[in-house]
């Protein structure tokens, strides 16, 4: 059986890695059976999760775990969606993989309310005399990737203006449809609905978080997938 290494659902999420959710929500849609299993690093190729047991074959990555969906089991996720339908759903995808993830990042890492509820409970097991000293450094490490991938080198409002253009591309494509296939879920639908989940969850709070609750259209194409994918999730 497939075995897909996961964090677990927290803060009101099926996971608080949006490509973990991603990589749930393929295995679903690609009606194949399989199991999940704590998140193990000694099982990451890459040094980062999801990571999917298939045999024994370990396939770090989300994007590389859907294409090998694809290329092993046959798995057509863009079936019946339009090849315009496709080519938009998978630029949106990249969008939310290479633009909103960055943000969320700095979001629930550098904002210390979001921080102290979020992340802050993954060092919970770590020694309690050395766990600030932990905590602390890797958070400058984060802010140091902030700082090298260019998020964090914007200014507060200047993250506020490039997220709010992106989320009204999102919001305008998906207020004439259900999902970016159409009338039904497409494989980039898997990591838009992580991405969209993650930045209107209650459980933080952000400028850009608020920008993206103006948006009635996020927040049912959310509603619609939870409801397909995570129906019981609270």
């Amino acid at each position: 059986m497939l075995t897909l290494y996961v964090f677990g659902s927290a803060f009101g999420l099926a996971d608080p890695s949006p490509f973990v959710t991603k990589a749930l929500v393929l295995l679903k849609m690609a009606g194949l059976a399989y199991k999940t299993a704590p998140a193990d690093f000694k099982k990451a190729p890459k040094g980062k999760f999801p990571v999917l047991d298939d045999d024994g074959q370990l396939v770090p990555d989300s994007t590389l775990i859907r294409f090998n969906l694809e290329k092993k089991y046959g798995v057509d996720f863009d079936k019946g969606a339009s090849a315009e339908a496709v080519a938009a759903a998978w630029a949106f995808e990249k969008l939310c993989e290479d633009h909103f993830y960055w943000f969320a990042v700095h979001d629930r890492w550098m904002i210390d309310e979001n921080f102290n509820r979020g992340p802050a409970k993954f060092f919970e097991k770590a020694p309690a005399l050395i766990r600030g000293i932990i905590i602390a450094m890797v958070r400058r490490k984060v802010r140091r990737n902030l700082f090298g991938q260019g998020s964090g080198r914007y200014t507060p409002e200047e993250r506020l203006a490039i997220a709010a253009r992106g989320l009204k591309a999102l919001a305008d494509y998906l207020g004439s449809r259900d999902f970016l296939g159409g009338d039904a879920p497409c494989g980039s639908d898997a990591s838009v609905y992580a991405t969209v989940s993650g930045m209107l969850t209650t459980h933080f709070t952000s400028a850009i978080s608020d920008e993206a609750r103006k948006y009635p259209s996020l927040a049912a194409y959310a509603a619609r997938m939870q409801a397909r994918y995570f129906p019981d999730l609270k």
